[in-house]
Formats: structure tokens, C-alpha cells, sequence
């Protein structure tokens, strides 16, 4: 059975001029599971998967997580949601994507893409948010079973309803803090992952590397940094950014 893998699609924030949005897509032995869909997902997934010499594209994408509805987070679901559905009108068989939320999220998800995507598509009628995803809850605290792996989520203290989530298998674990302030408890709840993906950034809405600095030193081992001003210096902490293209297998990651 293939261990779970990591490919970094994306690790700027929502300003950045120079890449794309914090973005990543786990290979599973079940399949593929996205974290989070920025815009210009098919762009900046392409561009990952050319560097990292790993062939694949949104087609083979089943399950989405988005962890909140800043738009650097979810704005790509419009043309991933368009170009599944496009693809289904020729091949029936084609599936939704399962589209992985919590129910904050999910409550006012269709205003945020209602606009772009409820004009008729093949139908005489309107179209539906289920025309495009299945709309999964994800419940903070509750095992989710998703794409063969165990995922639990954890709300962030983030200003609009937010998620951090644990991903495991039977070889190893992955966390992802999702946009979050410092917080302790936050730190506990990832810590047990082999890899801890850590979002860093400035103001009151994110976590300043210092705090990140701070941390045992085991700890900021098994960090790797994401959601990164333009301008940030590597050299101004021992945690290991990644950059878009960058492959992490997670069954190699305690030894690394």
C-alpha cells in the first residue's frame, strides 16, 4: 500500500505576486485529497506537479478540503467546480467532487459561489450547489473518514470560521494549521503529526514566526512553513519553509 504523500501546490498568503495561495494535494493509497483551492488551481497545480516531476492534474481529484472562505483559500473551487461538471455533461460517470467543509462553512458557501455558478448549465432550471460538489460535514473533533485516511479538524481562532486538520494513516501523520493566531492548544492538537504544515505571517490574524521560534526544538524540527509574506527572511528561523513543488512522503518524514 503507497504511502500517504504530500505535494505543495502553493505557499504564498493572499497578497502574494509571486506564486499562489497556500495550497496542498496528499496522495493517499485511496487517492487524492486536496487542502484548500486558490485561485488559479489548475495553473498552480501544474506548475507544482511539472517541478516535482509527479503527473497529475484536477481530473484525478475526488475530495476537497477548505478550510475557510477567505478567497485565497477556496476562489479556485469556481473553476474546479465548472470543469467537473463540464466534463460530466460528455461523461455522465464522472463523479461530484466531495467537497469536505464544516457546517459554518458549508451554510454559506453557495452565496460565496452562487454568483459565478447558479446561471443553467445543461438544465432548464437554475443551477444547485449539489450540482457541482458533494457537500460533506466535517465536524470539529469527530474522525472523518476521507479519500481511505482518518481527518479530524480543529476550529482556529481565525476571524471568520476556520479549521486546522490531522491526517493519518497507518505509516504517519500529517497536520495542517489552516490560517490561525498563536494558540497553545492549537500546538497540542498538531503536535503528534510526523509533519506539521504551520502557516506563518503578519498581524493579529496569524501566528509571527517568533512564537514559531520559540518552540521546543524537536517540535520545529517536524515544522514546515507555509502561507508566507513575498518578503519573508528563511533566515530569521531554523523551521524549514516549503516551497511550491516541494514533495513530502510521509512514511520518511520521522527521519528526516
Amino acid at each position: 500500500m503507497r504511502p500517504m504523500r504530500l505535494l505543495i501546490i502553493g505557499v504564498g498568503d493572499a497578497f502574494t505576486r509571486v506564486g499562489f495561495g497556500s495550497s496542498g494535494l496528499l496522495e493517499t493509497a485511496s487517492g487524492f485529497l486536496l487542502i484548500d483551492c486558490p485561485d488559479l488551481i489548475h495553473r498552480a497545480l501544474h506548475e507544482a506537479a511539472t517541478r516535482a516531476g509527479w503527473p497529475v492534474d484536477a481530473s484525478r481529484i475526488d475530495d476537497i478540503i477548505v478550510t475557510h472562505l477567505h478567497g485565497d483559500h477556496c476562489n479556485g473551487l469556481e473553476s474546479f467546480g465548472f470543469a467537473r461538471r463540464i466534463a460530466r455533461l460528455t461523461s455522465p460517470t464522472v463523479p461530484r467532487p466531495r467537497l469536505h467543509v464544516t457546517a459554518d462553512v458549508a451554510a454559506r458557501l453557495w452565496e460565496r459561489l452562487a454568483p459565478a455558478m447558479q446561471a443553467p448549465l445543461g438544465e432548464e432550471r437554475d443551477s444547485r450547489l449539489d450540482d457541482y460538489f458533494d457537500v460533506r460535514i466535517l465536524t470539529p473533533g469527530v474522525e472523518a473518514t476521507i479519500a481511505g485516511v482518518t481527518v479530524t479538524a480543529r476550529t482556529t481562532r481565525h476571524p471568520i470560521p476556520t479549521i486546522g486538520v490531522m491526517i493519518t494513516d497507518d505509516d504517519g501523520g500529517l497536520a495542517w494549521s489552516g490560517d490561525t493566531p498563536y494558540e497553545e492548544a492549537h500546538i497540542e492538537f498538531l503536535s503528534d503529526a510526523d509533519v506539521i504544515v504551520h502557516e506563518s505571517n503578519r498581524g493579529i490574524a496569524h501566528t509571527p514566526i517568533e512564537s514559531l521560534n520559540a518552540l521546543p526544538a524537536e517540535l520545529r524540527r517536524r515544522m514546515r512553513l507555509i502561507h508566507l509574506p513575498d518578503d519573508f527572511d528563511p533566515a530569521c528561523t531554523d523551521i524549514r519553509r516549503l516551497h511550491a513543488g516541494d514533495v513530502i512522503e510521509l512514511s520518511h518524514a520521522r527521519k528526516s
